[in-house]
């Protein structure tokens, strides 16, 4: 499994940032995919997960502002995380991650996830 994030940038305060994982590779719709971030000194923190049967989860500090969705296409699919009302809280690194797999509990954690981007800049003054 190959994943490549895209989108990345600098946004203001307030604005909006769409960021595109390209999956490609022995995947499936049923994989489990999800967006991590991390800042410098601290550990990756979960953002938002979709699973196979498109069930969403989102930490709460995102909850309304990030929107997660996919596409399925032949032999591939993308990830997406529309990031809207942006703070600079948000800055940091953001990587896309898959699994074939992944319990709705453990969503949001590091641990269950093999396949891994990476990571695009998010930045926001």
């Amino acid at each position: 499994v190959q994943l490549v994030e895209s989108g990345g940038g600098l946004s203001q305060s307030g604005g909006s940032l769409r960021l595109s994982c390209e999956a490609s590779g022995s995947t499936t719709s049923t994989y489990s995919m999800a967006w991590f971030r991390q800042t410098p000194g601290k550990e990756r923190e979960g953002v938002a997960a979709i699973d196979g049967d498109r069930r969403t989860y989102y930490a709460e500090s995102v909850k309304g502002r990030f929107t997660i969705s996919k596409d399925n296409a032949k032999n591939s699919y993308t990830l997406f995380l529309q990031m809207d009302a942006l703070q600079s809280e948000d800055t940091a690194i953001y990587y896309c991650a898959a699994q074939r797999v992944v319990a709705g509990p453990f969503a949001l954690q590091e641990w269950p996830y093999n396949y891994w981007g990476q990571g695009t800049q998010v930045t926001v003054s």
